[in-house]
């Protein structure tokens, strides 16, 4: 199965807001956060994306910087 994941730039119109990666053929957003996120900041966007079939990845910046394989390895379950 080959990985294919678009990054949205600047705007992406089926989602109506911009992400850090997509794949629209799989349903499946994933966001790489930082301080500025919050799930109650986020909650508006995330339900939006959820109500339009969306699942949402979040990982912070340094989980994805010390352990790059366990971030890819929860993204290649999600996809499979």
């Amino acid at each position: 199965m080959s990985l294919v994941i678009l990054i949205c730039k600047p705007f992406c119109k089926t989602l109506h807001y911009i992400v850090d990666f997509v794949s629209l053929e799989k349903r499946l957003i994933i966001e790489i956060d930082g301080s500025q996120h919050s799930e109650v900041k986020d909650k508006e966007r995330t339900d939006s994306l959820e109500s339009k079939g969306f699942k949402i990845l979040r990982f912070w910046n340094n989980e994805v910087m010390q352990n790059v394989e366990g971030v890819l390895e929860k993204i290649l379950e999600e996809l499979n």
